[in-house]
């Protein structure tokens, strides 16, 4: 890897610390002077000058018009103020006193003014050097003269080990990306038709699903030289200073043509402008200006120079910014579905030992919505969890608790509940749990039930999607709002009492019901959008009937809970008083215990 103007800060130490001692030891030596001056002089009365000339004590005076400096006889030096005195004259004739008289002495205030500006000229230069040291490090951006370099990274084609190999899942970014890599190996290929590859690609997703990975995957893969920068890495104090590191930036870049410029965190320096406190002339909309100009305008010529940038805030950018001429690709890199996940899992499974037994299918199936880094924190947490307990091997039991523990946190080991609350929430998450196992067809199947408490909450129902679903039918959302209400009906009907503990799940089955009715049309109101965040007004009488019917949804299948759990009250007892004994049943066991049929998993397509 090579550092534009990259100066080592450990080889610039010594040096510094000498530095620093002599503008110290300057300093100090200054002072020293200066107080040693101001108690070496004595400062007398007229009248005592009197007394020591006529005393015979004075050896030598150097009068300047009434200002007298002089030294004793012991040679310790003295000043006084006198009065114009013509038998003074006398005095110092009889006692043998010599006498002159001339200019003021300024020797002493040569002496200060040339030890205070030495003292300043070596601050200066110290406080210079420091400047220029922290440039060296930070890529030569900080040097007070130099302020305006790039602060971007250089990566040879030599020192990229990445490539789309080492990139899992993302098939139809690493496609889209595959345009720009061809054209940068065969330009000729595209140039005789009077193709024009796009200038730039903005990366589009969630953090951790591997934007930067792509775009150092696509350097890589192109052979070519890879400048990489974030976007806070433009703006500065200084207004001006981040205009300049562009320009200084796109010219590096036609130097070292064909190369690619990469840009995380774009959404920094390219948002909306005119949002700035400046009225439009702040730093960060110059330096936007100036990436607009360098990307498309009069002066872009001097060889292929393709722009990568990443942002999860395409909401924020500039219109300009993503007009066709400058990002004019958009590559999307969502989460990962089913088949990239597993993917990824191997990739990140290659440096962990694991045990013969772990299935990252299943895996994969239980983590819907886990980004790449999420996947790759999975398994270094469940190795972690593995080596707290001196084990050769991560086990699957391993991957569930650092599961757990990433959706819903750390257990609560010093929680104490009385055998009360433990049956409340036992027979809580049996309710949920056999709502699901009772509409089969309708549901994920069930994956755990447990009641160790974790996080917030005091137990946890798990579900095992079997595939990756891209749409919903009406009965399977009627069923998650059946499942999200079997807890409340549970302790109903066995306590005849209820809890707040249901809280969460009539959120989930409020929300539910809702988007039937006002995003789905799947109620009585008919096929209509009822939504005001989309600007889809409705009048109060609407609204009303609105609530209504979200009530009845909610309270038709709560009846409806009601009745399964009474019909098979022996299922939900025995259930939630084995969660007493063993606090975690897996799909199987419950099975088994209950006497039902093993859900038969969806073959993928």
């Amino acid at each position: 890897m090579k550092k534009l103007k990259q100066k080592s800060p450990i080889q610039g130490g010594p040096r510094n610390l000498v530095v620093a001692v002599l503008v110290i030891v300057g300093c100090l030596f200054v002072l020293t002077k200066l107080t040693d001056y101001t108690r070496q002089v004595q400062t007398l009365s007229y009248s005592s000058f009197l007394k020591r000339v006529n005393a015979g004590d004075v050896k030598s005076v150097h009068i300047t018009g009434q200002h007298v400096e002089g030294i004793f006889k012991n040679n310790e030096r003295f000043e006084t103020v006198i009065v114009n005195n013509p038998s003074l004259w006398e005095s110092l004739s009889q006692h043998n006193v010599d006498a002159s008289v001339g200019t003021p002495s300024n020797v002493w205030y040569l002496s200060f003014i040339g030890a205070l500006f030495l003292m300043l000229l070596l601050i200066a230069w110290y406080t210079i050097r420091q400047i220029k040291a922290a440039g060296g490090s930070g890529g030569g951006s900080g040097n007070l003269f130099s302020m305006g370099k790039s602060k971007a990274k250089l990566f040879m084609p030599s020192s990229i080990k990445v490539n789309f190999e080492h990139v899992a899942g993302a098939a139809e970014a690493k496609e889209e990306l595959h345009d720009v890599i061809d054209f940068l190996k065969n330009p000729a290929k595209y140039q005789r038709l009077g193709a024009k590859i796009p200038r730039g690609i903005l990366l589009v997703g969630e953090p951790g699903n591997g934007k930067t990975l792509l775009a150092k995957a696509v350097a890589g893969e192109a052979n070519c030289p890879f400048f990489s920068i974030s976007g806070s890495d433009f703006i500065e104090v200084f207004v001006g200073v981040g205009a300049a590191r562009v320009r200084d930036l796109f010219a590096q870049a036609r130097k070292n043509a064909p190369s690619i410029i990469f840009i995380d965190e774009i959404d920094a320096v390219g948002r909306h402008r005119g949002s700035g406190l400046g009225g439009g002339h702040d730093e960060r909309e110059q330096t936007l200006n100036q990436l607009l100009t360098e990307m498309d305008g009069f002066q872009t010529t001097g060889g292929s120079v393709i722009v990568i940038a990443a942002t999860n805030r395409p909401d924020v950018l500039d219109k300009a910014l993503l007009r066709p001429g400058r990002f004019d690709r958009t590559v999307f890199v969502p989460f990962p579905d089913l088949i990239s996940r597993e993917q990824i899992l191997q990739v990140h499974a290659k440096d962990i030992k694991l045990d013969p037994n772990v299935d990252l299918q299943r895996v994969a199936r239980g983590t819907t919505g886990f980004s790449g880094a999420d996947l790759g924190n999975l398994l270094n947490e469940a190795a972690i969890i593995a080596s707290k307990k001196n084990q050769e091997l991560v086990t699957m039991h391993d991957i569930d608790l650092a599961r757990d523990k990433a959706m819903l946190g750390k257990e609560n080991k010093t929680m104490r509940q009385t055998p009360e609350d433990l049956k409340i929430t036992a027979f809580h998450e049996a309710g949920h749990a056999l709502i699901r196992l009772l509409k089969p067809n309708e549901s994920d199947p069930l994956y755990k039930v447990t009641i160790v408490p974790r996080g917030g909450a005091l137990g946890v129902t798990h579900w095992m999607p079997e595939r990756e679903k891209y749409h919903q039918t009406k009965d399977e959302l009627i069923a998650l709002i059946m499942a999200a209400l079997g807890g409340r009906a549970a302790e109903e009907l066995v306590f005849n009492n209820m809890t707040t503990g249901a809280a969460s799940d009539f959120q989930s089955a409020t929300k539910i019901a809702h988007a039937m009715v006002c995003d789905y049309g799947m109620s009585d109101l008919g096929p209509v959008v009822y939504n005001p965040n989309k600007k889809l007004e409705f009048s109060a009488k609407t609204g009303a009937l609105i609530d209504e019917e979200i009530r009845r949804i909610l309270t038709t299948n709560y009846e409806k809970v009601m009745d399964l759990l009474r019909k098979n009250r022996d299922k939900l007892d025995l259930l939630a008083n084995k969660l007493l004994e063993k606090e975690t049943l897996y799909a199987s066991e419950i099975y088994e215990l209950l006497g039902l049929e093993p859900r038969i998993s969806h073959q993928l397509a």
